[in-house]
């Protein structure tokens, strides 16, 4: 099944893109990672632009249906526009340093409100053309390009670096191609600022024990690894991305993220998150950050979505029940902690934010349910229940309201 667009343009002609290696530093990157030359999967020879979170079909589909009133992306729609975020007039506050972690001088909320403001204005050009928008959008990237050299903290500096980094490159990558957009500028702060504390982390684990850290702080380093490597068309980064979602040896990648199986539980295959036993908000949080690394290897012709006889389904699928206020299997969880790896275990699970409402869900079930026609029951009665989804703005104020970039409704709805 083709991925492509039929208006996707691709220099040199359209090329199959799964199964190429784009650049022998790409097999490099594959290889430092411990895969090999026969297993290592492949950048795509030529990235599709826009290719991240959302594609040309997306947004045209948004485009045509909100134009022609109908539900539910006429909901999604309104959602967008009522979000203070997503006004022409909003104004960066750029930083030449970003702090988050008690301690120090924390002003990243500055930076997730701006990054929020930038892709709901993005996604307001994008799909009623308003000018006005984009223009907004693109003084906000421009402002942080301009600005942003460092981001520091204590050990939530590398959740700054990995959530607001993928973030940050998706709404660049609605605005490419935009008059007045410095694009080479906003790559360059990506790579020096971002990336680099991105693989720090992923390579380093902040000199901790591997299974230290939460499944989420792997899964946000690598889903900005893999917007940055599509943002800039670097194939070995990209590869890295997609190579630690499959053998990672943090928590982040797939088999670590979904420790325990569950076949055939009241008719469906269930899969216990690795954060199961500490929160519900945390989960739902890593039902977004996983789903942001699939869509976006989705869209450029890698399906993470299935990968493993899909293993992320069956945890989500887990998730979404559990927080429907019914039953699911658990498994006593145990991990190493700190420097020395002192064992901690979960031993039940954690019913802490059960029933959270976060803009999560949709992405989810429009692939599994809709794109795929399978039944993913409980994915689906999360993703109605929460719907019209909203975005950074319309779940309260903190960093847990805008962990995700929202309106799936209006950009998934099929």
């Amino acid at each position: 099944m083709s991925r492509t667009s039929p208006h996707t343009h691709h220099e040199g002609g359209h090329v199959s893109r799964r199964g190429l290696l784009k650049t022998a530093g790409g097999l490099t990157a594959a290889l430092a990672l411990g895969a090999t030359a026969t297993t290592a999967d492949a950048a795509p020879a030529t990235f599709t632009h826009p290719g991240m979170l959302h594609n040309w079909g997306d947004i045209n589909r948004a485009k045509v249906r909100v134009a022609a009133g109908d539900d539910p992306w006429l909901s999604g729609w309104n959602r967008l526009t009522a979000n203070s975020h997503s006004q022409s007039t909003w104004t960066a506050r750029p930083q030449s340093v970003v702090y988050r972690g008690s301690g120090y001088p924390e002003n990243y909320t500055l930076l997730y409100n701006d990054i929020a403001a930038a892709y709901q204005n993005a996604l307001r050009w994008q799909v009623a053309g308003t000018a006005a928008n984009g223009d907004c959008a693109v003084r906000i990237l421009n402002a942080w390009a301009n600005t942003l050299t460092s981001i520091q903290g204590n050990a939530d500096r590398f959740l700054a670096a990995g959530i607001y980094g993928w973030q940050f490159a998706n709404a660049a990558e609605l605005m490419r191609g935009y008059a007045g957009f410095d694009l080479n500028r906003f790559k360059q702060m990506m790579l020096n600022v971002f990336y680099p504390m991105n693989n720090q982390f992923l390579t380093g684990h902040n000199d901790a024990c591997i299974t230290n850290y939460w499944a989420n702080w792997d899964l946000c380093n690598m889903a900005s690894i893999m917007a940055i490597g599509i943002l800039c068309d670097d194939g070995a980064k990209y590869d890295q991305a997609v190579n630690y979602f499959k053998t990672g040896a943090g928590n982040g990648s797939i088999q670590h993220a979904v420790p325990f199986l569950y076949p055939g539980v009241e008719g469906y295959d269930l899969g216990q998150w690795q954060e199961s036993g500490r929160d519900q908000g945390h989960t739902m949080m890593g039902m977004g950050q996983m789903g942001a690394i699939c869509e976006m290897a989705w869209n450029q012709g890698d399906d993470l979505y299935s990968y493993d006889g899909r293993r992320f389904m069956k945890a989500a699928q887990y998730v979404a029940k559990y927080n429907l206020n019914m039953n699911v299997p658990f498994t006593t969880y145990t991990w190493g902690s700190g420097q020395n790896c002192s064992q901690q275990s979960h031993t039940a699970i954690s019913s802490v934010s059960r029933g959270q409402v976060r803009p999560v869900w949709a992405m989810l079930h429009y692939h599994y349910g809709r794109r795929l026609l399978l039944d993913d029951k409980y994915i689906a009665q999360m993703c109605f229940s929460v719907a019209p989804e909203g975005g950074g703005g319309d779940y309260g104020t903190t960093s847990g309201g805008f962990d995700q970039l929202g309106f799936g409704t209006l950009m998934y709805a099929k």
